[in-house]
């Protein structure tokens, strides 16, 4: 039996609002897609934290056995500034600026993209398609979509009939808005003259002179619109019904309404069976942007190099940092909040390190297998990383207790044990034990211990002459500089 077929995942649905057991359409098989970055800049850690909250997902559905086709688009043209249906590229405006071709600039800010989310841990996805590679494929779903009578033609552009569409569907199913209410608080503007409504939108736009981006079409020579990409991408390697879409919370509206809106009209089926969203991060509190330099990029996280923290933190603690909140909560960067993740990510670390050196006994303290299916419970709700990092902070307990001979355990719950923290640990939670020399390098890492060392032989000493006043002063005053001592039958060792 799979492991799939023992634990139950739940899954919060934005479709529903609600969680739903699981069910894959095909036993044994997922199809996930994800929408990508527009790649016009660096990518920052809002999208980095989307993107490690579907990469957990990708990881625990595979370790429950599922064989999982996790595709994820580069939006590499087609959307415009501010999300709307005027203005410029954004991937175009950033060659203008620059100097440079506007694929020379796709190409550079996929490379980031790459280079930083591998950085994370991130386990690349099965396809990685592009908007660009993918126009023969839009201009045809249009097609579909006019003869179905649910698109029409105005000046060389495409608009989808919402209107029309509503008269035999729900336009908002996703985000709960009712198509009145929208048209009641929209004003008409004169960009919008060639709809028959405002709440229309496009499906291909005439390019202006200037628009450097353009491909030839039936209709006019010009680019499809934002929304279609992943309507056209997700089905072409899904399948016109698929089981999970995520994203970004922001992309609930309109972008994700209007998908389910162009899958519905080509092919007649609901395209996607569970749609989920991944919150924002904050930095202090405050929305991130650049525009009032409330913002961080992740190079800048890791090297120190910035003016909101007060240190640099290595990918693994960041990631680790944010699997402590649900993917669907609302998640403040703070060095506050960091430094507390990097100390408990290390405390993580050290244990699962000295598992290997336990005894063993013919009895166990510790309940493990019911420790292990409460890991998995907590991962079956949704993904609750931080109910399992919770967890996995109990077996450090025990681990500890273990170590200190205060607890004991079989050498069978041993090897349970052992494998399970990896597997939850590494493999799931996707985690990276961190080097000494991603914080010192090398000389100073030898140069510390060799004065620790010294520092707990003049403990020995001490406590041999009886000058336990000495001995805790050294202790205290080595925790202090977070290096923790710790005694045992076998002599004292420490941890940084």
């Amino acid at each position: 039996m799979a492991l799939y077929q023992e634990q139950k995942l739940k899954i919060y649905n934005s479709l529903k609002g609600e969680k739903e057991v699981f069910q894959s359409i095909t036993e044994g098989y997922v199809g996930m897609y994800v929408c990508g970055p527009t790649v016009y800049s660096k990518v920052h850690l809002g999208n980095c934290r989307t993107f490690i909250s579907f990469d957990l997902v990708f990881r625990y559905l595979k370790h429950l056995g599922y064989k999982v086709r996790y595709v994820r688009n580069i939006t590499d043209a087609g959307h415009l500034e501010d999300d709307a249906e005027t203005g410029e590229d954004r991937i175009a405006k950033k060659a203008r600026l620059e100097k440079i071709e506007p694929m020379e600039v796709v190409q550079k800010y996929t490379v980031d993209f790459h280079n930083t989310l591998q950085k994370f841990n991130n386990i690349p996805p099965s396809i990685e398609p592009t908007a660009t590679g993918h126009i023969v494929e839009q201009i045809e779903i249009i097609k579909d979509i006019i003869d179905k009578g649910l698109a029409y033609e105005a000046n060389g552009s495409v608009y989808f009939d919402v209107m029309k569409y509503n008269e035999s569907n729900q336009y908002g199913i996703l985000s709960g808005r009712k198509l009145e209410d929208m048209i009641a608080n929209t004003r008409e503007l004169a960009a919008q003259t060639d709809k028959k409504n405002p709440q229309d939108f496009a499906l291909w736009k005439k390019a202006e002179p200037q628009h450097i981006m353009r491909w030839p079409s039936p209709w006019s020579v010009g680019f499809p619109g934002w929304h279609l990409e992943c309507t056209v991408m997700s089905t072409k390697y899904l399948g016109e019904e698929f089981d999970i879409h995520g994203g970004g919370m922001d992309l609930k509206f309109p972008h994700h309404e209007c998908e389910i809106a162009q899958g519905k009209a080509a092919s007649g089926k609901d395209p996607v069976n569970y749609w989920m969203h991944a919150n924002m991060l904050t930095l202090n509190g405050k929305k991130m942007a650049k525009s009032t330099g409330n913002n961080i990029l992740p190079e800048d996280l890791f090297s120190g190099n910035n003016d909101v923290l007060s240190k640099a933190y290595s990918p693994s603690v960041a990631r680790f940092f944010m699997l402590q909140a649900n993917y669907r909560s609302i998640l403040d960067f703070s060095d506050e909040a960091l430094t507390a993740a990097e100390k408990g990510f290390q405390r993580l670390m050290d244990a699962i390190a000295l598992i290997p050196q336990l005894k063993t006994h013919e009895n166990s303290s510790f309940d493990v297998k019911t420790w292990k299916q409460e890991c998995y419970d907590a991962m079956n709700d949704d993904f609750n990383s931080p109910i399992l990092i919770a967890k996995l902070f109990d077996a450090v307990k025990q681990i500890n207790s273990i170590a200190a001979e205060k607890a004991s355990i079989t050498q069978e719950d041993l090897n349970t044990l052992q494998k399970s923290m990896h597997e939850f640990a590494f493999d799931i939670l996707g985690l990276v034990p961190v080097t000494s020399d991603e914080n010192t390098n090398n000389n100073d890492t030898s140069r510390i211990g060799n004065l620790v060392e010294l520092l707990i032989e003049l403990r020995k000493k001490a406590r041999l002459n009886r000058d336990f006043a000495l001995s805790d002063q050294i202790r205290d005053e080595l925790a202090n500089l977070n290096i923790e001592l710790k005694d045992t039958r076998e002599g004292t060792s420490y941890t940084l």
